[in-house]
């Protein structure tokens, strides 16, 4: 391996004193600019980028009990939901009523037979946490109303494009599937391809960039041929 690092030196110049490993630039540039692509266009790590904290731990399989736990909870009630045809009001009513009435007789023959239960954590809101979601949910929603603008007055083709693909793939995937099949093929997807992503994380983000780099150069074209559609039509009515 040294050897033909030495012979790519020497051979750089033609006499000896190398052009600092330029022959072999285009591999290292290839590889460099193949790995560059992050998906999502993050620049910190997957793990991170998903919180870094107990629930990226959940999604990302770190803790594998609660994340497999919620798997078979989801396909328990999406079999409950799906095939026995209850409607959903009646059935989260019955399972909560069962589970306040079991707290309740629980805490009461724990009383009865002097014995102490043990503390359960308090579920309190805190200021900050409500101003912190309060404070994102503005955010999103004034990017929403932005997007919304920009697309009314036909500014970003792009952004056009993608809503438009969204709405119209939510608009087949809904006249195909019900409601309760869709949030649990969600609920699956959410728990599982981050792990797959992350475990992978190397070989998709490569295929991601070349994927990108092909829809970039479409998208590219497609907007300039667009771009060109008004001067044509209006040198025609000039004419």
């Amino acid at each position: 391996m040294e050897n033909s690092e030495d012979l790519c030196n020497i051979e750089g110049n033609g006499d000896g004193r190398g052009n600092n490993g330029a022959c072999c630039a285009p591999s290292t540039s290839a590889a460099a600019a193949s790995s560059a692509y992050k998906l999502f266009g993050r620049q910190t790590s997957f793990h991170q980028m998903m919180g870094g904290g107990k629930a990226a731990d959940v999604i990302l399989w770190r803790r594998r009990r609660v994340s497999f736990g919620i798997i078979i909870a989801a396909t328990v009630a999406w079999l409950i939901f799906e095939y026995s045809e209850l409607p959903f009001l009646s059935v989260s009513s019955d399972v909560l009523l069962i589970l306040i009435v079991l707290l309740f007789l629980r805490a009461n023959v724990a009383a009865f037979r002097k014995k102490q239960l043990p503390t359960l954590p308090e579920l309190v809101l805190s200021e900050e946490m409500v101003n912190n979601a309060a404070a994102s949910f503005r955010v999103k929603i004034n990017y929403m109303l932005l997007m919304a603008h920009d697309i009314t007055l036909g500014k970003d083709f792009k952004l056009f494009f993608k809503v438009v693909i969204i709405l119209w793939l939510l608009s087949v995937i809904g006249s195909l599937i019900s409601f309760f099949t869709l949030a649990y093929i969600g609920t699956i997807i959410f728990i599982t391809v981050p792990a797959l992503y992350n475990k992978f994380e190397d070989h998709v983000d490569r295929y991601a960039g070349k994927i990108h780099r092909q829809f970039s150069r479409h998208y590219r074209i497609v907007d300039e041929s667009i771009s060109r559609l008004p001067r044509s039509i209006t040198k025609d009515k000039e004419l």
